[in-house]
């Protein structure tokens, strides 16, 4: 896999349940797409879960995997997030949240037991959840006069981007999505239309 062009992610919804003395895990791995997504999907699920001790998660977002969380919601610090987080990490994911719902069985795990809880609840979750790997797309906004339609549509049809937007009058636009690393080669394509 191309870590610039491509990414992996799940695209089905997963769950997970795990029990370790009678504490209770349920685990949920979903796609998403932003910050803000994390957030009503974690509320969803407090609501939801309302009785529950806690409602821990992680999450990470974008192809370069940069953006990420991982949140204890009241457990020991690094027993819950840090291991749902290093579950996505080893599956190699993106644009992935996994929340894990404890119910507490009144026996204490210790770190140990909880790190242990979390990471196989996430783990199952994952293991539930469909995998793609998808394709990290450079959008490319092209304006041109009408009389270069024909030469246009040459090109998009030998480099089949996915066409976002277009629009066709005196002055032409049309807005291109495409595999990041073909997108200078389109680029290039079209300003010689320019030229000539």
């Amino acid at each position: 896999m191309t870590p610039d062009d491509e990414f992996c992610t799940i695209s089905t919804k997963g769950e997970g349940y795990y029990t370790d003395k009678r504490s209770k895990f349920l685990a949920f791995a979903h796609h998403v797409s932003s910050a803000d997504e994390v957030k009503l999907i974690v509320g969803a699920y407090r609501k939801e879960y309302f009785d529950a001790r806690h409602v821990c998660y992680a999450y990470m977002l974008g192809p370069e995997r940069t953006d990420f969380r991982a949140v204890d919601d009241g457990e020991p610090s690094s027993t819950a997030g840090k291991p749902i987080l290093g579950q996505i990490n080893s599956a190699g994911l993106t644009d992935t949240l996994v929340v894990v719902v404890r119910y507490y069985g009144g026996i204490n795990l210790g770190t140990g037991g909880l790190i242990v809880a979390y990471r196989e609840a996430a783990a199952l979750a994952l293991a539930n959840a469909a995998k793609e790997v998808r394709q990290v797309e450079e959008v490319i906004d092209y304006s041109f006069d009408y009389l270069l339609l024909n030469d246009v549509m040459k090109i998009v049809k030998e480099m089949q981007p996915r066409i976002v937007e277009q629009q066709f009058d005196n002055t032409c636009r049309i807005v291109l999505a495409i595999r990041r690393s073909e997108a200078d080669r389109l680029r290039q394509k079209l300003q010689q239309l320019r030229i000539t």
